[in-house]
């Protein structure tokens, strides 16, 4: 089990090397592909990947772009021994997915893993059920 008593940082480099694994593998792209379409080094990318780096703000914003995910997302990590519960915050353009996994994360009941576990069930089963199997907008009800 991994530990989690490392400091924290204004970056959750954690949750944006995760994302950035997920969406290369759900794309089939190589570490060499995404570094050309961000301009972002494929050694830094994976040294994010794997939670090693530490990506300077130009960076992190070529690859919330890429991500299609809110800056504020990868900002604002939440740290699971917080005392005081914070809001989940979203924006209408994000998926799905991301947003029930920021729910997820932010359930004091679940731990870090079980929300992961959950979050990647859910992914699995919207990505089969959904409407939108291929990239572009998401319809909303």
């Amino acid at each position: 089990m991994k530990s989690k008593n490392r400091p924290k940082g204004l970056v959750n480099t954690e949750e944006l090397g995760r994302a950035i694994k997920r969406r290369r593998e759900e794309l089939g792209l190589s570490l060499r592909d995404v570094a050309s379409e961000t301009s972002v080094s494929a050694s830094t990318l994976s040294r994010i990947e794997n939670g090693t780096g530490k990506p300077d703000a130009d960076n992190i914003a070529r690859l919330t772009t890429w991500l299609d995910v809110p800056m504020e997302r990868i900002l604002s990590g939440r740290d699971p021994k917080a005392e005081e519960s914070k809001a989940v915050v979203y924006y209408p353009e994000e998926p799905t997915p991301e947003i029930v996994e920021a729910h997820l994360r932010a359930d004091k009941n679940l731990t870090p893993e079980t929300a992961s576990a959950l979050s990647e069930l859910f992914r699995v089963a919207y990505t089969q059920f959904s409407r939108s199997g291929e990239k572009g907008p998401k319809k909303r009800r």
